[in-house]
């Protein structure tokens, strides 16, 4: 990830989840719809062998991702101690195979075998600036197999909501499928309401975009 990333929204993320890790469990059931459902639809298509979860919070989806892939080895990375305080006390049943690590996503850091899975729930939306360096990061992460998985808020029609999340850091303008799919090729891609529309969220699997990839789809259509 940037630089600019890492000063212009590492710090302000991080001092935003001191307060609300107290809070975080108890109330986020009412917005971040979808977690669930995306590591049952990777566990269809895939047992992958290395997890990346970036942003993983308080390790809600640690645990899933612990419990579904049990042969896994699992990173969980995020900027807030307070947020890894609390994950790391839901996640002592697993021991050394679930590792957290206290940090922004700066720059790969898989080494040569890269993810077999990179799950980002409700992280993008928030990494402002910051997301399109994350995402080419992820390409240089997966492995050659590997899969990204994204749940995360899409859009609202309704300005009063979209500026009362943008004060919380969350940007809801459409744009993140879209930069999803110019370095992935979709293999689930969901969009749902909430709350009779009040917002949309959505769901997105991929894998990288290879090179040959693209021009044997072009000849194809030809």
């Amino acid at each position: 990830m940037s630089a600019t990333f890492a000063t212009a929204t590492a710090q302000p993320l991080a001092d935003y989840y001191r307060w609300q890790s107290i809070l975080y469990d108890a109330t986020r059931w009412a917005f971040l719809f979808g977690r669930s459902r995306l590591i049952t639809k990777v566990a269809r298509m895939a047992q992958p062998q290395r997890i990346l979860e970036i942003g993983c919070g308080t390790g809600t989806n640690l645990v899933r991702l612990a419990l579904a892939f049990p042969k896994a080895d699992i990173v969980g990375v995020d900027l807030s101690p307070h947020m890894l305080s609390i994950a790391q006390r839901k996640l002592q049943r697993f021991g050394q195979r679930v590792h957290l690590e206290q940090r922004a996503y700066e720059a790969p850091i898989s080494g040569s075998e890269g993810y077999d899975l990179i799950v980002l729930s409700y992280a993008l939306s928030m990494m402002n600036p910051g997301y399109e360096a994350v995402l080419a990061g992820c390409r240089d992460d997966l492995s050659g197999r590997g899969i990204i998985a994204v749940v995360d808020f899409h859009d609202s029609r309704w300005q009063g909501f979209r500026r009362w999340m943008g004060i919380n850091h969350v940007r809801m303008e459409r744009h993140l499928l879209t930069r999803l799919s110019e370095h992935f090729t979709a293999q689930r891609c969901e969009v749902h309401r909430a709350y009779a529309g009040l917002w949309r969220w959505m769901v997105f699997v991929g894998r990288v975009k290879r090179e040959g990839t693209v021009k044997a789809a072009s000849l194809d259509q030809a």
